[in-house]
């Protein structure tokens, strides 16, 4: 199997409040997905965060994952996406 099919893009983007990080990370710990890779910005304010995480063990699904990051994202202010690695792979080749 293709180790890409389990590897997930999270972007979070928003207006800079305290705990952005601890609550999407406590969300990805409580349902056991590892995060790979994060990077995070804050440019005049903006609260900026791209994050792969490996979705291999995790206790719920890709589509219950994407819902439930958008609900929390919704609670705290930012946008928060997820898209598969593959599909965003397959729709930046040139």
């Amino acid at each position: 199997m293709d180790k890409t099919a389990d590897k997930i893009i999270i972007t979070v983007l928003g207006k800079d409040t305290v705990g952005i990080i601890a609550k999407v990370c406590t969300y990805l710990s409580e349902n056991s997905i590892n995060v790979l890779d994060i990077s995070q910005t804050i440019v005049q304010g903006y609260f900026n965060m791209m994050m792969i995480v490996d979705m291999n063990g995790s206790k719920v699904p890709f589509s219950v994952c994407s819902k439930d990051l958008d609900t929390i994202g919704q609670e705290i202010g930012v946008a928060i996406r997820c898209q598969k690695e593959e599909i965003f792979e397959k729709m930046h080749r040139v």
